[in-house]
């Protein structure tokens, strides 16, 4: 045990050396003392032990998206931030049996990379409107950051970005650590997009070491590079913090997930109807009306794939047997189904399946998203009503709950 304690400690610190001059750490030659380990040791399993008992917390959860992160049109006014979600939604998310939301937060309001411990106090303080009523409310709550697509890619090469990203979180986690360590769980970064996973790791060693400067008692949620897709987990090391959860997402296969979708792959925006499960059969009826022909050739891998309940079963077994070798505590705090191109029944059979694949390996969850494109519930008129078939694909309840 003393040697994993000392070689994690290396694993994390080691990959901070390629962030160069303004990000690199110099890693002092040679070993620690045995009392310097057995201390170590010590203090890592009592922060595991920690980090095990709170994920007791993260069981069934919600994404909100589209509200302090992807809102369309840019739009963080006052008036979006506190008419988009409500009093009413958290309620009906409690009632529903969800034990915990995601929160996404994009942090472009916050953040200024030449000053960036200096926080937008207008902003900082509907955020923390917004986090009271969600803790409020009963909820726990992972506060995800969120940035856009440009915000990240700059990570990958830019080492003053990464520091300034380093001092941004740990100003922020200072300014969050005020709140309840229990039911607030700090999340590095959603889908970092770093190809490298050497340096992700570096990265990530970086920036949890800020975040743990400025909330000393709070858990981490951790995660794979790029999409932090299951094989992008395998590709990482623990961190040599103790007090992690470790993070992945599954939308397995996209092309079935995210049919129809106008982001992303190519072949997305003609891939409607696509069923599940998946064989050469089922697809077979709609290759001659998809006239894109790397899309009709992804929809006639994806029948040859097979598709279903064991395949998803041995995707999320991979993830789990990967957090049981090392002792770490693990969610899925995203998967879903682009609703609408997909068919009902597929959708529905597929999310009972992730759901089911989960909860059969103790690895808790939350699901993209809420009220919008993937959701739980439908909203009009800016009222809520859940559905109750989505409801009951992931195992909630579903009696006596009205329109929000």
């Amino acid at each position: 045990m003393l040697r994993r304690v000392a070689l994690a400690l290396l694993i994390a610190l080691a990959p901070l050396a390629t962030l160069g001059s303004t990000g690199g750490a110099t890693v002092a030659a040679g070993v620690l003392s045995d009392a310097a380990a057995a201390q170590a040791e010590r203090a890592g399993e009592d922060s595991a032990r920690v980090a095990w008992s709170r994920a007791a917390h993260l069981r069934r959860g919600v994404n909100l998206s589209h509200w302090f992160s992807q809102s369309p049109g840019g739009d963080y006014s006052e008036n979006h931030l506190r008419t988009h979600t409500t009093k009413r939604d958290i309620t009906l998310i409690k009632s529903l049996g969800f034990d915990h939301v995601r929160f996404p937060v994009e942090p472009a309001p916050l953040f200024d990379e030449a000053h960036p411990a200096d926080l937008n106090p207008e902003y900082l303080r509907r955020l923390d409107s917004a986090l009271d009523m969600l803790l409020a409310g009963g909820l726990s709550v992972v506060f995800d950051v969120h940035p856009s697509d440009e915000f990240k890619l700059k990570l990958r090469t830019d080492d003053r970005h990464v520091e300034a990203f380093a001092e941004f979180w740990r100003a922020l986690a200072r300014h969050l650590s005020a709140r309840d360590p229990e039911r607030l769980f700090l999340e590095i970064i959603n889908e970092p997009m770093a190809e490298d996973a050497y340096r992700w790791m570096g990265i990530q060693a970086r920036v949890a070491a800020a975040v743990r400067d400025g909330a000393p008692l709070h858990t981490i949620i951790a995660t794979g590079p790029r999409w932090s897709a299951v094989d992008q987990l395998l590709l990482i090391e623990p961190l040599a913090d103790r007090n992690v959860i470790y993070n992945f997402h599954f939308y397995e296969p996209h092309n079935f997930t995210h049919q129809g979708a106008t982001w992303g792959a190519e072949v997305w925006p003609y891939l409607k109807n696509v069923p599940y499960p998946s064989s050469p059969e089922a697809v077979a009826p709609l290759l001659a009306s998809v006239e894109h022909e790397s899309a009709r050739g992804a929809l006639r891998a994806y029948g040859e794939e097979r598709w279903n309940a064991e395949r998803i079963e041995r995707m999320v077994a991979l993830a789990a047997d990967w957090a049981q070798k090392r002792g770490v505590p693990l969610t899925c705090n995203e998967f879903g189904v682009y609703r609408t191109y997909s068919p009902p029944p597929a959708r529905l059979r597929w999310i009972e399946d992730v759901r089911t694949a989960l909860e059969r390996h103790k690895i808790g969850w939350a699901m993209w998203d809420y009220a919008d494109s993937f959701g739980v519930a439908l909203k009009k008129d800016g009222r809520a009503t859940p559905d109750p078939q989505v409801v009951t694909a992931l195992g909630l309840r579903t009696q006596n709950q009205p329109g929000m």
